[in-house]
C-alpha cells in the first residue's frame, strides 16, 4: 500500500519540522509548506491525501486556504488552532474542515486524529474506497432526497447532490434511522470515530453544512438531545 501522503502546512519553523519528522517516522510522506499560497500550490501540484492547515498562515489564512481546497477537491482537511475557543475554529469548520486539532498538540492526539480522518474516508486501516457505512445498502427515500447507500450517490429533486464523505456518513446516520434523535456524542463517535467526548462545535457546523445542501427542515433539533432526521 502507498504511503498516506500529508499535506501540511504551518509558518512556525520549529513546530514545521518537529511535526513532519514525527509524521514521517509514523509512515507518512509529507510536504511542508511555511504559508498559504505555497501550501495551496503544492497542494493542486501533488494532491495529497489529507491536508493540514494552521489558521494563521501568512499570504492567505488556513481558513482561505481550506476554502479553496474544498471547492476543488473533497480531499479530508484538518484545521490546526491555537485556541481552543476560537471563533477561527468554527470558521475553518464552516470553511469546509473535517475536523480541527488545538496548539499545542500531543502527538499521538495528532496522530490518532489523522487516522481516524483517514478511516473515514477509506485511505487507511485497508477500508473499503468509501468505509463502513450503516445500514443494509440500497435506495432510501425521504420526500424528495434519495440516499444510495450503495452507490454513496445523493439526490435531491432528482438532482445529484455533492457532499463530502464526513456530510455522507453523516447523512447516512441519519438515515440509518429516520425520526430517532442521535445525540452529538453519539454522532462524534459513530461519524468522527471518537472514542471519547469530543467538541460538539463539530457535528452542529457539519449538520448546518449538510442541511444547505438537503433542506434547512430536513434534519430536526431536538432541544437538549442532539437532531434527528425527519422521516
Amino acid at each position: 500500500m502507498a504511503e498516506t501522503h500529508v499535506l501540511f502546512v504551518e509558518d512556525d519553523d520549529v513546530i514545521r519540522e518537529a511535526t513532519q519528522l514525527a509524521l514521517e517516522r509514523d509512515g507518512f510522506r509529507v510536504t511542508a509548506m511555511p504559508d498559504g499560497l505555497s501550501g495551496l500550490d503544492a497542494f493542486r501540484a501533488q494532491r495529497p491525501d489529507i491536508a493540514l492547515l494552521d489558521v494563521m498562515l501568512p499570504g492567505m489564512d488556513g481558513v482561505s486556504l481550506c476554502r479553496r481546497i474544498r471547492d476543488e477537491s473533497t480531499v479530508p482537511v484538518i484545521m490546526l488552532s491555537a485556541r481552543a475557543d476560537s471563533i477561527d475554529v468554527v470558521l475553518g469548520l464552516e470553511a469546509g474542515a473535517d475536523d480541527y486539532v488545538t496548539k499545542p498538540f500531543d502527538g499521538s492526539v495528532l496522530m490518532a486524529r489523522i487516522r481516524a480522518v483517514l478511516r473515514r474516508f477509506g485511505h487507511a486501516g485497508g477500508a473499503g474506497e468509501h468505509g463502513d457505512a450503516p445500514g443494509d445498502g440500497g435506495l432510501l427515500a425521504f420526500g424528495d432526497l434519495e440516499v444510495d447507500t450503495e452507490g454513496m450517490e445523493v439526490r435531491r429533486g432528482g438532482q445529484p447532490v455533492a457532499l463530502t464523505p464526513t456530510e455522507m456518513r453523516l447523512l447516512l446516520e441519519f438515515s440509518a434511522a429516520p425520526g430517532t434523535v442521535l445525540s452529538r456524542d453519539k454522532l462524534l463517535e459513530r461519524v468522527w470515530d471518537y472514542g471519547w467526548g469530543g467538541d460538539t462545535r463539530v457535528v452542529d457546523v457539519h449538520v448546518q453544512r449538510l442541511r444547505a445542501k438537503i433542506g434547512q427542515d430536513r434534519i430536526e433539533t431536538v432541544r437538549g438531545f442532539g437532531y434527528k432526521l425527519k422521516s
